[in-house]
């Protein structure tokens, strides 16, 4: 016997829902859903191998493929097609991630009005948000045309039947994981729920030629909710990261069939949405006092894009049996290490202090190159003299106290040249590096007392 599900149907629309609601998605009568049982829609078998043969499925010589109506097209936003390859390209998917309140819905909605004046049009389809709710945050942006539809829906089927009825240039589904499938058991945002609804809006919208960017929800560790398999279905993947209660956003590529990945592009979020940071090289650095001690700047390099960012450090005296230690922006274990080569190397004693540092701005570094700014800006608040005012340094210090070299050394001198640092202090690998914490001390630090 065939198997069968529990499905709930409106008495007066004929509208379908896993749940029982009191108020129907389709109509919005209230106490019209009720019960009933539905086979399951099993995957019709082909009679022959003939039959379950499509043309796309058939081998063909790749220079006889046609590539027409697959031509990019702007998104709106110049910075945001760079960092994509050409822009938005047709039938493709993205899949872009963030914490709650990040500002990933403000993005998408801004591309798709972007899109839509145009003269393309686009469907913002939303299970999170009622259409006035959008519509309040598209008056405030200022992108509502005419070309510009939404619907609030959490069913999956909706969807693809306005998709198929007449074809959008843009499809912004917010989020995967509020949708549902009647094709798929449990409730909305499980394993087989995201599964089944991003399956169905990918073979949909290749089907029409429609772009397809799908909202997804993170963890609690930052990375993408649901199976990894979304990501592995997805053409290209982006993570909009920041801290909420600062004004930038760092949008990040990690995966892009179209162009390059690990790009990086800075927004601002401003009170007409988020706006492009033109050149984000010394945006981190803010308003800072470089005759303050304890203060070094990091030529860092995030994807391919080299940054100016301050690294703070604090080295106060304790009346703690155990000396304190916290870092914020990188991982403590990093502090602790170059602490524990200082000591060694450099003959210091820091059992009597706490040390207290951070990468400035609310920026989030992972890359080696900040070992030798850290370094340095302990070293500063530890002898209380502040470092050149225009000093600028990177490279990974190793547990011997040498200086390696990192990678894109030629791009982050070439960019501390152009913005004017000096003295640049860098690993030995180029003309003018150090090779030493020791040489460090020598070059920064002569003049501290004994």
């Amino acid at each position: 016997m065939a198997k069968t599900r529990e499905v709930y149907i409106c008495s007066a629309c004929g509208a379908q829902t896993l749940q029982w609601r009191g108020q129907c998605p389709g109509c919005h009568e209230w106490n019209t859903l009720q019960a009933a049982a539905q086979p399951r829609a099993a995957a019709a078998r082909p009679a022959s191998a003939a039959a379950a043969r499509t043309p796309g499925s058939r081998p063909q010589p790749l220079r006889d493929v046609s590539d027409s109506g697959h031509t990019p097209y702007a998104s709106g936003i110049e910075a945001l097609d760079r960092v994509l390859g050409k822009g938005l390209v047709p039938g493709a998917a993205l899949l872009v991630g963030g914490e709650p309140g990040i500002g990933k819905s403000t993005l998408l909605l801004q591309v798709a009005g972007l899109v839509a004046r145009q003269g393309r049009d686009v469907l913002y389809a939303s299970g999170e948000e009622s259409l006035p709710q959008i519509k309040a945050r598209g008056q405030r942006l200022e992108v509502l045309h005419e070309r510009l539809l939404a619907m609030a829906t959490s069913s999956v089927e909706e969807v693809i039947a306005a998709v198929e009825s007449a074809p959008p240039t843009l499809l912004v589904v917010d989020s995967v994981q509020t949708l549902t499938s009647l094709e798929a058991d449990g409730l909305p945002g499980n394993v087989s729920q995201v599964r089944a609804v991003a399956t169905a809006l990918l073979e949909c919208c290749r089907r029409t030629g429609t772009t397809l960017i799908l909202v997804g929800h993170v963890t609690k560790d930052g990375v993408l909710a649901g199976p990894r398999m979304l990501e592995h279905m997805v053409d290209t993947v982006i993570s909009v990261e920041g801290d909420r209660r600062q004004l930038f956003r760092l949008l990040r590529v990690f995966k892009n069939r179209f162009g390059p990945n690990e790009e990086l592009l800075v927004f601002r979020m401003g009170q007409r949405g988020m706006e492009v940071v033109d050149d984000p090289s010394t945006f981190f650095l803010g308003a800072r006092d470089p005759e303050l001690s304890g203060t070094a700047v990091v030529m860092a390099v995030d994807g391919q894009r080299p940054l100016a960012v301050e690294v703070q450090a604090l080295v106060a005296r304790t009346f703690l049996s155990i000396p304190r230690r916290a870092a914020l922006g990188f991982d403590a274990n990093r502090l602790h290490l170059l602490l524990a080569v200082l000591e060694k190397r450099l003959k210091l004693n820091f059992g009597q202090v706490d040390i207290y540092a951070k990468v400035g701005g609310g920026m989030k570094l992972q890359e080696p190159g900040l070992d030798l700014a850290l370094v340095a800006a302990v070293l500063s608040s530890y002898y209380d003299l502040p470092l050149p005012e225009k000093c600028v340094l990177w490279g990974e210090v190793d547990l011997n106290g040498q200086i390696r070299p990192v990678a894109a050394q030629d791009l982050r001198l070439r960019q501390a040249q152009r913005l004017g640092f000096s003295p640049i202090i860098h690993p030995a690998a180029d003309k003018g590096g150090i090779s030493t914490l020791t040489q460090l001390q020598q070059r920064l630090f002569h003049r501290r007392n004994p």
